[in-house]
């Protein structure tokens, strides 16, 4: 692949995330409007965050970590090799997320207090299980997506398996409607289109699968070698590629305690969530399978090059959005989510979690860069191993912490978390020398791209302070936020053209 073609990949890749987490936005904006913080908010963002939990763990975690390295190498060895490979795969874990989804039908309850055990003893808890049975059989439509999408990305089809999720959201927006037009209740509606929207991503991309010659047939599953290789190797992929929704977990425990605070930290987190899905997960999904195979080939070189425009692609939008999540938090909850049942105290604690995420955001990102050099060579356990240490980093902070601040110390740890964990996975990949070397360009961009972002958040700082009289009116605070963004986006760039212009000569 030229690297030509690597930069349209994560363009294609990213722009399609983009229009899914904007969608997502919509999504969100109806929810607060509609439910606000209450008891039945919290029940259903509790609900969908168990599939959601294990899908980062299968689907993102094990599947796009593991599978990829394996499924690159089988496909260099012939397409009916690769094939058997896969389709082997796809039934095991089918049987897998069938035995899963049955024994989480059970043990429902106990998931939930596992989630979020403040709600035991009032209506949220019985809420949040009846939802989960719904929407925890997402799990298994979306796995076997993801795993079919892995097979498209290696063969260089990004577009469809990127465009996928737009459905889940498309159908969670289209259930609220309809919750309305019908009279019924909209937590329930939102449950039930869960589900159905991982069935139509399924279908979707096994369609696109199969136009390029990957039909994948139901048959009895079987422990070959090269699928037994496949667990062992995505067993700790999945907790290393985890790490955050880990991290989240302990949040969401904490918070669940404080009436408010999981939709707080869930609102916060699905915006500093765009910038991570649009670059962070772009990268990750077009560099494992570049790195897998100019490894594979030997191809040292290359797998620098790669690394290198993936991180400067992910430092030049991650830097000014996490200045900017930082610098004008309350003025985009405020534009974005006050309204209808969600008040100025929602706006306030929500504001206060998203600078804290936006601290952070690179750190999150750049370990989608990172995580790659050590899943391409199918080392799965060192980046395991710093996983728990970050784990435990957020727990003790999360937890210490919790009794002088509340709620606010489950952000704080996630933030930290996620830098010890950067930290750790530099240092680590040191051994693999050439592969993370930055040429003396990339330095100079990088410090171009911080200098950059530095005068943006300088500029948008005063303007914040200069319009802030428009976030006092309903309609004029979009024009606000607009204004804001407008003169960040122009600073930014204006700066970068001027700095590259003088030093890039």
């Amino acid at each position: 692949m030229k690297f030509r073609s690597m930069n349209s990949n994560f363009l294609t890749v990213s722009s399609w995330t983009l229009a899914s987490r904007v969608l997502g936005f919509v999504r969100d904006i109806t929810m607060a409007a509609l439910l606000g913080t209450g008891p039945m908010a919290e029940a259903f963002l509790i609900a969908f965050s168990l599939p959601n939990l294990f899908r980062r763990f299968f689907a993102e975690g094990a599947l796009n970590m593991a599978f990829v390295p394996l499924f690159t190498k089988k496909l260099n060895n012939g397409k009916e090799t690769a094939h058997l490979f896969a389709n082997e795969t796809f039934v095991m874990l089918g049987t897998i997320l069938l035995f899963l989804t049955i024994l989480a039908q059970l043990f429902m309850p106990f998931l939930v207090f596992a989630m979020a055990n403040g709600f035991w003893g009032d209506e949220r808890f019985d809420q949040a299980t009846d939802l989960g049975r719904i929407t925890f059989s997402y799990i298994f439509f979306i796995s076997l997506a993801a795993l079919i999408s892995g097979i498209l990305n290696v063969k260089g089809k990004f577009m469809v398996a990127a465009a996928a999720p737009i459905v889940l959201n498309v159908m969670l927006i289209a259930s609220m409607a309809l919750a309305l037009y019908l009279d019924v209740e909209i937590s329930l509606a939102l449950a039930i289109a869960v589900p159905i929207s991982g069935i139509m991503q399924l279908i979707l991309v096994w369609f696109a699968a199969k136009n390029i010659g990957f039909k994948l047939t139901l048959k009895l599953p079987r422990l070959t070698p090269d699928v037994k290789k496949l667990m062992i190797i995505a067993m700790p992929a999945a907790l290393a590629g985890g790490v955050v929704q880990i991290n989240l977990l302990v949040g969401r425990q904490i918070a669940s305690g404080t009436e408010g605070a999981i939709a707080w930290l869930s609102y916060a987190d699905r915006l500093y969530q765009l910038p991570l899905g649009v670059v962070g997960i772009a990268v990750g999904i077009v560099l494992l399978p570049e790195l897998s195979r100019r490894l594979t080939a030997n191809d040292q070189i290359g797998a620098q090059k790669a690394f290198n425009k993936s991180t400067e692609f992910a430092l030049n939008l991650t830097i000014p959005a996490s200045i900017a999540l930082i610098i004008i938090p309350s003025e985009l909850i405020t534009t974005l989510f006050q309204r209808g049942a969600f008040d100025q105290n929602d706006t306030n604690y929500t504001a206060m979690a998203l600078a804290i995420y936006g601290i952070g955001l690179p750190a999150f990102v750049l370990q989608k860069v990172l995580q790659p050099i050590y899943f391409a060579r199918e080392d799965t356990k060192t980046p395991f191993k710093y996983a728990l240490i970050s784990m435990a980093i957020n727990a003790i902070i999360a937890i210490g912490l919790e009794p002088r601040i509340g709620f606010m110390s489950a952000a704080i740890a996630t933030s930290i978390a996620g830098w010890s964990m950067l930290i750790l996975l530099w240092v680590g990949a040191r051994k693999f020398k050439t592969a993370i070397r930055f040429d003396t360009v990339v330095y100079k961009k990088i410090l171009i791209i911080l200098c950059s972002s530095i005068i943006m958040g300088f500029c948008i700082f005063i303007a914040k302070n200069y319009f802030e009289f428009l976030f006092n009116h309903s309609m004029m605070k979009y024009l606000g936020l607009l204004i804001i963004i407008s003169i960040g986006l122009l600073t930014y760039f204006f700066s970068k053209f001027v700095l590259a212009f003088l030093f890039l000569k």
